[in-house]
């Protein structure tokens, strides 16, 4: 019997993109240096809280804008309006994944300090496309399904200025995670709705 994984299992950092699930998309240099640079002042004026799950903090820090999942009560709930500097990121992201901008009501921005790092998971059913935009340093974007003998596994290193897309199974079927990043990152995860 296989051993279960552990949270931050190490995986091949630079499998190549033809190894990944169907309906995951990458695509580097989505943003300029310039953008990166304002984005990263942006966030520094930005009140960041520890994410909490139903209780406990984990080490990356959050803030949500157009909607919040609620982990407490599992239901989405209101956040603050999209501030109007994230709009234009809002519309790359749609434009990335062929959506309407109003179609990605939500955003979630991860602040991953030095040791911070994402565990395995899915996200929540409410959401349907998923699309993340990468500022600051690289990090492994790691994928795993499990299969009747353990996992299939698949990984790549996410870039700045990055973006990335989960959609059909790479959504529904599989799990993904970031191990413990070396230097500051963030990510602005935008999300649609399930209908």
């Amino acid at each position: 019997m296989p051993a279960q994984p552990g949270l931050f299992d190490d995986a091949p950092a630079d499998l190549p993109l033809t190894g990944l699930p169907e309906g995951f998309r990458y695509q580097p240099a989505v943003l300029s240096l310039v953008e990166e640079r304002d984005l990263l002042a942006r966030f520094e004026a930005l009140p960041f809280e520890p994410f909490d799950f139903q209780g406990w903090k984990a080490n990356r820090h959050v803030i949500y804008f157009g909607h919040a999942y609620d982990f407490s009560r599992g239901r989405l709930a209101e956040a603050q309006p999209m501030p109007a500097w994230l709009l234009p990121f809002r519309d790359r992201a749609a434009a990335f994944a062929g959506l309407a901008p109003e179609a990605l009501p939500h955003v979630l921005i991860n602040k991953y300090a030095p040791g911070a790092g994402i565990g395995w998971h899915r996200d929540r059913p409410q959401f349907e496309d998923v699309v993340g935009l990468s500022v600051g340093a690289p990090c492994i974007f790691r994928l795993r399904r499990r299969t009747g003998g353990g996992f299939e596994r698949a990984s790549l290193k996410a870039e700045p200025g990055s973006a990335y897309l989960l959609r059909g199974p790479a959504r529904a079927e599989w799990e993904h995670s970031i191990p413990p990043v070396e230097q500051l990152r963030y990510s602005i995860t935008f999300r649609s709705l399930r209908g």
